[in-house]
């Protein structure tokens, strides 16, 4: 059955020069919000708006000091407490064992530990699984504890708090070794230059991992993660075996790797490293072109043979240089059909030209991973927040009807842009969304606009899909006024 198509009303009204420097008013233009009537195309009034008056609305206070809030929300967020525990224990223990004395042995085992760590934090599988517990939780139980299990998306405090200890303790054991060698000590020199080289590359990754110059270089930050990865996992082996080799004594070393903990630790970590790759494909997609600013993929499922079917909330790494770029698309099923879809949209080069010529097939890696928008199942009504693609994470968590939703979708030339499909796909799964255009109506404050829409519709909760900037700015004006709120943390 077609889904109903949504009516436009003519403009009937000019704002005057005057009007247009004001704050954006709800009544300057037409809106796709509903299926509005308009009772004469000369009528100079507009039917009510779901965002009439919201500027003039009293939005409460941000709760306690602006030093105790920006602390809470901004410094010590839950990613970052994560980090500070595993940082912080790893040095605490590094400390006290250079105090009290260690040697080379122990301080490997404690680096490849560590590693261990922050690639399993990072790994698909695992990922799922903690959103699977965490997100388990009843929508009967406190708010208070669902809003703790519902920061799952921020385990990627660990990753990085395991692989920077990882750094420090390789340095000790860097430092440590060259001090053995140089007393003539069980050690020996191909350990020492390994342990060196391992760490060079670490502290690469390191630098191009931090937020500033991987947002501004991301497809760099991709390559020499992968890349300097893949080289120091393989050195990481020599070194095991370099190491367990000098501290062997009169045993075999076939005998002791196999009863040392490092090496079944090393093992885990390659097969994880090399389990997203082992399941690489290659399928046909059908694009469908919404305009020249954005494309709709669509995939049978089918064609992965044991893949899962993607749910709501999660995504897919898609490509087509398999070894230099890979981008994340949020996964729409598309209900009553084996399909699901990727909604991309243009935000550089890659994208771009994906949109001006669609590929035929594409690769996907890996399987279906879960992100944050997946914690919207913990709570019992929410508002859903997007801005211009946005949409397309979001859509799929609409079509699901788990719960009562609300929508505020912004952006420019919606309608021109999307397609009939989508959106009139997003209209009848919510009917009351309120679709805000801001090349008609101007940019909104979104704070205000989202408060509005948590009060108006009594919502638990609050999750925006936008850029970054917007993103932390929503998700903070809601926190900060006790209402939850959850939004992407770009941490890889």
């Amino acid at each position: 059955m077609s889904t109903p198509a949504i009516t436009i009303p003519h403009v009937v009204y000019q704002p005057s020069n005057a009007e247009k420097r004001s704050p954006p008013s709800s009544k300057a233009g037409s809106t796709l919000v509903g299926t509005p009537s308009v009772k004469s195309e000369t009528s100079s009034v507009l039917e009510k708006l779901p965002w009439d008056g919201y500027l003039e609305e009293d939005i409460p206070e941000k709760t306690q000091g602006k030093v105790m809030r920006d602390l809470r929300h901004l410094v010590f967020t839950i990613y970052h407490r994560l980090f500070g525990v595993v940082f912080i224990t790893n040095m605490a223990i590094l400390i006290a064992l250079l105090v009290c004395g260690v040697n080379s042995q122990r301080l490997g085992l404690i680096t490849v530990a560590n590693i261990f760590v922050a690639i399993l934090m990072r790994q698909d599988y695992i990922v799922n699984a903690f959103f699977f517990v965490f997100t388990s939780v009843p929508t009967s139980w406190p708010l208070w504890f669902r809003l703790l299990m519902a920061r799952v998306y921020h385990l990627g405090g660990i990753h990085s708090g395991a692989a920077v200890s990882a750094t420090m303790w390789l340095a000790a054991l860097a430092g440590q070794g060259t001090k053995e060698l140089a007393r003539g000590e069980e050690i020996s020199i191909a350990t020492v230059v390994i342990t060196w080289i391992i760490l060079a590359f670490l502290v690469g990754i390191i630098i191009f991992a931090y937020p500033g110059l991987r947002s501004k270089s991301h497809d760099t930050f991709e390559r020499i993660h992968r890349f300097m990865g893949w080289t120091a996992t393989a050195l990481v082996w020599a070194q095991v075996i370099s190491l367990t080799n000098d501290w062997k004594g009169e045993a075999s070393l076939g005998y002791v790797l196999v009863h040392t903990a490092p090496m079944w630790l090393m093992f885990i970590i390659t097969g994880s490293l090399i389990l997203p790759w082992a399941r690489l494909r290659k399928v046909p997609v059908r694009a469908v072109v919404l305009s020249d600013h954005a494309v709709r993929l669509f995939v049978n499922h089918r064609v992965f043979g044991f893949h899962p079917r993607p749910v709501p909330g999660s995504f897919s790494r898609v490509s087509l240089d398999p070894l230099h770029e890979w981008h994340a698309f949020a996964n729409v099923p598309v209900p009553g059909t084996d399909e699901f879809s990727l909604v991309v949209s243009q935000a550089g080069d890659w994208t771009k030209e994906l949109i001006r010529n669609p590929p035929k097939e594409i690769y996907f890696r890996g399987t279906p991973v879960a992100g944050v928008l997946r914690v919207n199942i913990m709570f019992r009504r929410v508002v859903f927040v997007a801005t211009g693609s946005g949409i397309g994470p979001i859509a799929p968590c609409l079509f699901e009807k788990r719960q009562p939703a609300r929508l505020l979708w912004t952006g420019a030339n919606i309608l021109k842009t999307f397609g009939t499909d989508l959106v009139d796909a997003v209209k009848e799964a919510e009917p009351d969304a309120c679709i805000y255009d801001t090349r008609v109506h101007g940019r909104p404050d979104m704070v205000k606009l989202t408060y509005k829409m948590v009060k108006d519709f009594d919502a638990e909760a609050v999750v925006i899909i936008s850029n970054e900037p917007l993103t932390k700015k929503v998700v903070y004006g809601m926190m900060s006024r006790g209402i939850p709120a959850f939004g992407a943390i770009w941490d890889s």
